[in-house]
């Protein structure tokens, strides 16, 4: 059998969420499915919700009555509690990693190292791919694009060079695009150089950053006083905004006081300095080497 993914920070992540054996939680992002059945390992007779967009992630649910998939995006959280008659919940996690499976299957195009269709769609109903950004968008639109969610130094002149390449051909494939942009590729770091513009690419065709930031106030609406809120990230985007928010409970950082110069926030940190996969981890699994951990709790009566 083949391992759809190896969960990362594992038990750090879910010793992270505290768990009551009666309790109601939520695998936001169940993937191959690794967190959800250690979640379910120390649950008695409490129940789980899973969320996962992604049709291969439905592949792998499994039968326990205790859980229930929820095939959608977890920017949806609090609405589809809210079906299920849920109000509040005592623990959140959240792996916001794309899998190694959808990393590996050349069909999906996440990887630059296989060649394949400029897909990057999480959701596969959904319409909108890789290839309509590089080959619709215009040369600023491009270039803030590469310049936010790449954080790259040569934004203009990679955009450019995309805009040159497409009106000779459509960009399509990934093999289309690594040669549309070649020449703008630093060799000294060049896998960390591509992997930064498909990490682009994939955050603007899921709309990433607006998923997290939903899902983030959704999560602090449902979590009961005292619950858990336990969040896996990989680059400094989704953790500065997931820093931000379990700090001060906005996304800009910005603390708050009252009259007496309280610090008010909705969050207090369970790890003040992050939690990163130790070097035996690392070894085992390379894909966990940027992974942080971060817990919060959320405060209140």
């Amino acid at each position: 059998m083949r391992i759809y993914h190896t969960p990362v920070l594992l038990k750090e992540s879910v010793d992270g969420l505290a768990i009551r054996p009666d309790g109601i939680y939520v695998d936001a992002t169940f993937g191959g499915g690794g967190h959800a059945r250690e979640i379910l390992n120390r649950l008695g007779d409490g129940t789980l919700f899973a969320f996962d967009q992604d049709e291969d992630a439905a592949g792998n649910a499994f039968s326990d009555h205790r859980l229930f998939f929820i095939r959608h995006n977890f920017r949806y959280l609090k609405n589809f509690l809210r079906f299920y008659d849920v109000e509040q919940v005592d623990g959140i996690l959240a792996d916001l990693g794309v899998s190694s499976h959808d990393f590996d299957e050349a069909s999906r195009g996440f990887s630059f190292r296989f060649e394949g269709a400029l897909d990057m769609r999480m959701n596969r109903d959904a319409t909108f791919t890789a290839a309509d950004i590089v080959n619709q968008y215009d040369h600023d639109r491009l270039a803030t694009l590469f310049r936010e969610y790449g954080e790259m130094n040569n934004a203009g002149r990679l955009a450019a060079a995309v805009v040159a390449a497409r009106q000779v051909h459509p960009l399509n494939t990934t093999g289309q695009l690594l040669k549309a942009i070649e020449k703008c590729v630093p060799k000294a770091i060049e896998k960390k150089y591509l992997a930064q513009v498909f990490q682009a690419l994939r955050m603007e065709v899921n709309d990433e950053t607006g998923a997290l930031r939903e899902f983030l106030t959704s999560a602090l609406d449902v979590l009961r006083p005292g619950g858990r809120l336990v969040v896996i990230t990989y680059h400094s985007i989704e953790d500065r905004l997931v820093k931000n928010f379990m700090k001060a409970g906005n996304f800009e950082g910005k603390i708050h006081k009252d009259f007496y110069g309280n610090v008010l926030t909705p969050f207090e940190l369970v790890n003040r300095k992050v939690v990163v996969p130790a070097e035996e981890e690392v070894t085992q699994n390379p894909r966990s080497r940027s992974a942080k951990l971060r817990i919060a709790e959320k405060t209140g009566e």
